[in-house]
């Protein structure tokens, strides 16, 4: 059964929807959208066994947004926050596309409170192409209809042929601004190798906004500590794309992770 924790902050409260029992395992979600892209994934969590824990952005639900300017650090602050009041030791953290930056940079100033890294359609070394720029930017911009948004949804997010209808909804502008700032505000080498945690990169091969080059690189950078996985039909949006496939891959990292160091 899902229930409803508020985390207290120096910041602000925190909302974050917890279902299950057992090792704590946290979702961060994709640029400008909510917990609720993970509510398939945690739900298949908590039933194999974890704690899953989705704290909504800050200015989605009960999460107060704070009087400062947001940067990656502050934005991890708030995650080892949600460790430190819902766990019993070091989480394992998942990070959705944009989500992932935030999992690397929690890892880099906080690895007491990570036990590892899963990063679904990671990103954020190769840049995107001119005409995912401005997918993203109509996809974000309420004053296009429908229609056309959508039509950005499905060309930026989903691989051909897949349903992109499921995330017609979901897309909150204002938090996208406050996250891109804290892109902006933050280099890229503050976050990109995770600390020293080990990480799973679950790579979609279809995906036209973190393209897989992306994961070579981390691969190329950080060596053996990270374990590259590819979905294949699954673009950038992956978890409504690709649910089944996820959640296998997501879950036998955990358990292998909870035989080898008892998490």
């Amino acid at each position: 059964m899902r229930q409803i924790a508020m985390v207290s902050t120096d910041h602000g409260p925190i909302e974050v929807h917890v279902c299950g029992q057992g090792p704590l395992v946290v979702m961060l979600p994709s640029l400008g959208r909510g917990a609720a892209d993970f509510d398939r994934l945690a739900a298949d969590v908590a039933a194999a066994g974890y704690r899953a824990a989705c704290p909504e952005p800050r200015g989605l639900g009960a999460s107060a947004v704070p009087d400062r300017e947001e940067t990656l650090a502050t934005l991890a602050a708030d995650v080892a926050a949600v460790i430190a009041e819902l766990g019993d030791g070091p989480a394992v953290v998942v990070g959705h596309a944009y989500g992932n930056r935030i999992a690397r940079m929690t890892a880099t100033n906080h690895p007491e409170q990570v036990e590892s890294l899963v990063l679904l359609a990671c990103g954020g070394f190769v840049p995107v192409t001119d005409d995912m720029a401005v997918a993203m930017r109509t996809i974000f911009d309420p004053r296009n209809p429908p229609d056309v948004r959508l039509d950005a949804v499905g060309r930026a997010f989903f691989a051909p042929g897949n349903d992109a209808s499921v995330w017609a909804d979901g897309w909150f502008a204002k938090l996208a601004q406050a996250q891109e700032q804290a892109t902006v505000s933050t280099p890229v080498g503050d976050w990109w190798a995770g600390g020293t945690a080990p990480m799973l990169a679950v790579q979609p091969a279809d995906d036209r906004l973190a393209v897989p080059a992306n994961a070579d690189a981390l691969a190329e950078a950080v060596g053996d500590r990270v374990e590259v996985v590819v979905i294949p039909n699954a673009g950038h949006a992956l978890l409504p794309e690709q649910p089944e496939a996820v959640a296998q891959t997501v879950i036998g990292w955990l358990n292998r992770r909870r035989n080898e160091v008892g998490v």
